[in-house]
């Protein structure tokens, strides 16, 4: 099934009716997805099938609600409006930071011609330790605090590369995408930390990628949000899924590298992990690691958004408290 023939026919609807047309024929009860599924049976690999299946019908979810907005938009725009303005809306409200951060960078990962995806948040063990280099016991389990569901199986995923993890086994080289999403620790809530906040993951598998790409891609990120005088700086950290690794540290926003609470008095931040995919992460996915290589990372969007809008408090994001002071 052609995503980009769909995107087409989403993009030509001008009615709410139209696109309501649009997701029964392929998103409902009888639509083209759902008859996919009925052939999972006899699939030559029925798991990266259905792995397949669910990534278009999440696709297709998210295109249709994006179109659904620009025609509300235009919907809104195209209403008389007269001298009293009784047809006008006053704005109110916008996005939330952490969503206005993450569609600039998806916009940013889209013009490099990366695919935008998305993951389940319950996953098993195999997906969000095993594949990633850290079988049980390893200690870097320990440092991740995980919520589980059914312990030891089922757990909330703890990181965004997940979804990196199931993307390798899914896809055949060569893989350039990238994907917003959700994690959850059991960690103690203060100024910095939180147990649910965000990570934006992105990985690239090819022929001859080098870690020149990964530090390209991450500079041109780092002063597409931040302009062109962002001061960064990358340190060796080791992470088991990538070998060699890579931090990320962005100077401080908020004292410009003298030191305050909110970067723990070290003048930096650390805005994430990266480094080039280890060979056993490639080799336990099916890519042989001798014809190809690659690099992943993985950035906390809350910090991002912190960063842009000078917020110094991460607890501000999913309070919801209007009378709270972030800046006390």
């Amino acid at each position: 099934m052609d995503l980009n023939q769909i995107n087409k026919e989403i993009n030509n609807c001008q009615t709410n009716t139209e696109l309501e047309e649009i997701r029964v024929k392929y998103l409902g009860r009888l639509g083209l997805i759902n008859q996919e599924f009925s052939k999972i049976k006899t699939a030559a690999n029925p798991k990266a099938f259905g792995q397949q299946l669910n990534q278009l019908k999440t696709e297709v979810e998210e295109l249709i609600k994006n179109q659904s907005l620009i025609v509300e938009t235009s919907l809104m725009t195209s209403l008389p409006k007269k001298e009293n303005n009784i047809f006008s809306l006053p704005k109110v409200g916008h996005l939330h930071p952490i969503t206005q951060t993450e569609r600039q960078l998806n916009e940013v990962f889209r013009k490099l011609g990366f695919s935008i995806y998305s993951g389940p948040e319950i996953v098993t063990d195999e997906f969000n330790f095993q594949r990633l280099n850290v079988p049980p016991n390893h200690p870097a389990r320990d440092m991740q605090d995980s919520i589980y569901i059914k312990e030891p199986d089922y757990l909330l995923r703890t990181q965004g590369s997940t979804i990196e993890s199931q993307l390798l086994v899914s896809q055949k080289p060569p893989i350039r995408c990238a994907f917003p999403c959700e994690v959850f620790r059991n960690e103690k809530v203060n100024k910095s930390n939180h147990f649910v906040f965000h990570h934006f993951q992105a990985v690239v598998v090819d022929k001859g990628i080098t870690m020149k790409d990964l530090i390209g891609t991450m500079d041109l990120m780092f002063k597409t949000l931040y302009g062109p005088d962002v001061v960064v700086r990358y340190r060796c950290k080791y992470y088991p899924e990538v070998e060699p690794g890579v931090g990320p540290d962005m100077q401080c926003f908020n004292c410009h590298g003298k030191g305050c609470v909110v970067c723990k008095y070290a003048g930096w931040i650390e805005m994430g992990g990266s480094g080039m995919i280890h060979p056993k992460v490639l080799d336990m996915a099916g890519i042989d690691h001798h014809v190809y290589s690659g690099f992943a990372f993985g950035m906390g969007l809350d910090r991002w958004a912190m960063a842009q809008n000078n917020i110094t408090d991460i607890r501000t994001f999913m309070g919801g408290n209007l009378a709270y002071k972030p800046n006390e």
